[in-house]
């Protein structure tokens, strides 16, 4: 009997759950005394909840019966601690999160004690008690539909008059937590998304509409910091530079997905509004103006940073308007947004009604002419002879402020740095790529592919336009000047009329055939530069072949020539790496390349993200009049990856001006036989070259000293063997019971050796050791963007005593025999390659075969 009644309560019960609520039911007072038991309450209580959700519907029923909620409120109202209202919103959030049943959300959302909790005056100085607010009222606005929205809302008539959760978490949309700023983009997106007409009327009406702007003046803070962060990246590099930036375009990119996010709801009148608060906040007044480095600019020296920002714009938030306003823009003179930025950009953001904060005066100094006949040399017509190479570099500085923004960016590609060019590039091939754009905007600014020309002209055929047949088939095809001005126009109009920038419109008159020309002037331009890398001249390739990828019938003469002699002078350097440091790698190099720039010129994306730009600016093409032979192998390796990189560009725009497709592999002869008597055949090594103690014939080898630690000195053999594009010195150590006969001890590479005798020592032979092989062609060690982690490598060093001039000068002169044995095989390999008409009349049957490192042909002269 006794043990019956000390029995204790099942944890999991309906007595359990009903002795809690009675004993929270006596609570008066909540003080330190009781304010444990308060808070083990609070939470059992959401475990019984949950547990009856899903096994018993009495729990529910006694919880609706006894008001549970009703005293949950009682008890915040009496609580003077922060500990009980934690675990109260732990507990609610519980219950909205973990309730499957549709009617007990209903009944928790309706009565107003959801909302009272949401209105509470917390103490949100706690970061703890505001992360389990957030967390609240993540919690409801996951439970939002047409239906239950209509619960925690107060309307009057047909219209929303209050909306307590909405309010109360866009307050904390620019805290400096970003948790908490990520938990509130998901509580307006779901409200967003539950599309309730009334509802969506109370978001895009006035205050709450200000939210919008807000959001993008935010995110304009946010682009300015980026741009410090760069700039002081690109001055002071440090240890975590990448790391932080990438963080940094992290966080801005997932703004700019919340902004798609937010336009993909459909709420009306909120693209509109963030349209216009992106151009008026954004574009208008910072990033257009910083295209052009000015002093008095907060985007100084972002000319990059402001780049990166509009192509990511562009590529993530899918509203036409905004895509087509931008490209109109393009037209406009620089001057028309540097005024209208004030030289300094004012952080106040006027309304949607003022465009008068942006209305400039009239220049009556500019002329109609169009500008950019005074900036290229453009001939009407593809056969013209009127290009020069100089032609195509700007006459004006490129912060003149009469020039058109299009203009600006063509500049920065034929005399910008890497990185602008890097940058301007990214902006036109993100144009290209914007579906919301209308074709004709692109055909006004010269991007227009040509197969998306020839698809418009054919339609226009087939519904019986009579221009679209004969342009269809002319050399000069392009959309007509109507349909890319009218467009334009319209827009300019706009741009004047709703946003208040004004300025005399450019003469967008000019045929889309001598924009379009204009582009591929500057391109042909920029592949003729020495000081531009070659990833970044990749990313011209990409765009070119983009615009053009089925002839050549653009191109004029002089396209050709100057495409063709540089061409020919980067094959005459490659030429000279026939004899560097790293012969032995460069027609694997080659081969690696060739596939890698062919995939990156069909690929439908350029090579590299606009957020390439914003790191370490590339290293600079390396001169190839540097000394190799007194450099670093590393840096000669890099050099020589970089060279090679540039000449299968030049090499496969070279097949593409002529109308031939690349091959799969370059033009590459196949190894050939060993010539008799040759060192590698007398030394009697196997195919995998010779190793560590492997045996070796010591015929033709000069007996020499060497200590590879102090005071230790060696008797060895040393040896000097190519064997096709392969080749090595070896020191052997000699079988005492079979004469002739040693077993080899060290092995290092032979190319880039440079054999050299002592000034002092005539019996000394000094031989630099390089790597065996390239490391930044090792994967591993490149991070995503490209950036080496290897350390500094140092070259080592041999050197070498004889027991007498005769036997060192004999050395000397098989090393540099073997040497160039294996620099004309090199070569040799090469010729169809280098000659370009043998190279095109192989390009369809001859493929590049790389052979293992003992085969070799026939020495071949140079």
């Amino acid at each position: 009997m006794w043990n019956s009644f000390w029995r204790p309560r099942d944890r999991f019960s309906l007595d359990q759950l009903r002795y809690l609520t009675d004993q929270l039911t006596k609570v008066q007072v909540v003080s330190d005394v009781n304010k444990d038991f308060v808070i083990e309450a609070l939470r059992s209580i959401a475990e019984l909840m949950t547990y009856g959700d899903q096994n018993d519907p009495s729990y529910f029923e006694f919880f609706m019966e006894k008001q549970v909620m009703g005293e949950f409120v009682r008890i915040l109202k009496l609580s003077k601690t922060i500990s009980v209202p934690l675990q109260l919103l732990q507990t609610v959030s519980i219950l909205v999160q973990n309730l499957r049943n549709e009617h007990a959300i209903y009944y928790l959302f309706s009565n107003e004690h959801v909302n009272y909790l949401i209105t509470y005056s917390f103490d949100f100085k706690n970061e703890e008690l505001l992360s389990y607010y957030i967390s609240f009222l993540r919690a409801i606005s996951g439970k939002l539909n047409k239906n239950t929205v209509s619960l925690l809302v107060k309307i009057r008539g047909d219209e929303v008059v209050s909306f307590p959760l909405y309010v109360e978490a866009i307050r904390f949309a620019f805290h400096e937590e970003n948790m908490v700023r990520i938990a509130v983009r998901a509580v307006t997106l779901n409200v967003y998304h539950v599309g309730d007409d009334s509802v969506n009327r109370y978001i895009s009406s006035a205050p709450h509409k200000d939210y919008f702007s807000k959001l993008i003046s935010f995110f304009r803070k946010q682009s300015m910091d980026l741009n410090k962060l760069v700039s002081h990246t690109l001055i002071n590099p440090g240890p975590d530079s990448t790391s932080t930036i990438i963080a940094a375009i992290d966080e801005i990119e997932d703004n700019l997905y919340y902004f798609s996010d937010i336009v993909s709801a459909g709420i009306p009148d909120v693209g509109s509004l963030i349209t216009d608060s992106i151009l008026m906040v954004l574009i208008f007044p910072l990033l257009l103006p910083s295209l052009r480095i000015a002093i008095d600019n907060d985007m100084q020296s972002g000319v990059v940073t402001s780049l990166y920002l509009l192509c990511c714009i562009l590529r993530i938030i899918k509203i036409k308007d905004l895509a087509n306003t931008i490209a109109a823009a393009l037209f406009c003179p620089l001057e028309a947004f540097t005024k209208s930025s004030g030289g300094k950009l004012n952080s106040h953001i006027p309304s949607h009604g003022s465009p008068s904060e942006y209305q400039l005066p009239n220049n009556d100094d500019l002329t109609k002419s169009d500008i950019r006949h005074s900036m290229f040399n453009v001939p009407h017509s593809s056969s013209s002879s009127g290009f020069h190479p100089e032609g195509v570099l700007m006459q004006n500085d490129c912060s003149c402020p009469n020039l058109s923004l299009r203009d600006v960016l063509l500049a920065y590609v034929t005399k910008g740095d890497d990185v602008q060019v890097l940058g301007s590039l990214s902006m036109l091939a993100t144009l290209l790529q914007t579906k919301e754009l209308d074709e004709s905007m692109l055909d006004g600014l010269g991007i227009l592919p040509q197969r998306k020309q020839h698809k418009k002209l054919l339609l226009q055929a087939l519904v019986g336009e009579s221009s679209g047949e004969e342009e269809l088939f002319s050399p000069k095809s392009s959309l007509t000047r109507d349909g890319a001005g009218s467009d334009i126009d319209a827009y300019h109009k706009k741009i004047k009329d709703q946003y208040g920038i004004s300025f005399l419109s450019s003469d967008v008159g000019i045929s889309p055939h001598v924009n379009r020309f204009q582009v591929i002037d500057a391109l042909v331009s920029l592949f003729c530069r020495s000081s531009i890398s070659a990833e970044t001249l990749w990313d011209g390739g990409w765009l070119l072949r983009q615009l053009l990828p089925y002839s050549e019938s653009e191109f004029n003469s002089h396209h050709l020539e100057v495409l063709k002699v540089s061409y020919k002078n980067c094959a005459s350097d490659l030429v000279e790496e026939v004899k560097g440091i790293w012969s032995d790698f460069l027609i694997s190099v080659i081969c690696d390349e060739w596939r890698k720039c062919k995939r990156a010129m069909e690929s439908s994306s350029p090579p590299k993200e606009p957020s390439c730009v914003l790191f370490l600016p590339h290293p600079h093409k390396f001169s190839l009049e540097d000394n190799t032979s007194t450099g670093s192998s590393f840096d000669a390796g890099e050099r020589m990856q970089e060279l090679v990189k540039v000449f299968v560009l030049l090499h496969q725009l070279q097949l593409f001006t002529l109308g031939r497709a690349s091959p799969e592999q370059p033009s590459i002869d196949p190894p050939g036989d060993l010539p008799a008597n040759c060192r590698a055949q007398i030394s009697g090594i196997d195919v995998s070259g010779p190793k560590a103690g492997t045996e070796i014939s010591l015929v033709n080898a000069v007996p020499c000293r060497v200590a590879f630690k102090s005071g230790k000195e060696h008797h060895l053999y040393f040896q000097a063997i190519s064997s096709g594009i392969s080749g090595w010195l070896v020191l052997a150590e000699e079988q005492p019971s079979q004469m002739s006969h040693g077993i080899v001890r060290v092995v290092a590479p032979l190319a880039g050796c440079n054999p050299r005798i002592d000034d002092t020592h005539s019996t000394w032979l000094h031989l630099r050791i390089r790597s065996s092989s390239l490391p930044f062609l090792n994967p591993p060690k490149s991070n995503d963007y490209g950036r080496m982690k290897t350390k500094g490598l140092v070259d080592g060093r041999w050197t070498l005593a004889f027991r007498d001039e005769e036997s060192c000068n004999s050395a000397l002169a098989m090393v540099v025999e073997e040497v160039n044995f294996l620099s004309n095989e090199v070569h040799g390999r090469l010729k169809p390659l280098l000659n370009l008409e043998t190279a095109i009349d192989l390009s369809s049957s001859h493929l590049c075969v790389l052979e293992d490192s003992s085969i070799r042909m026939l020495p071949k002269s140079l």
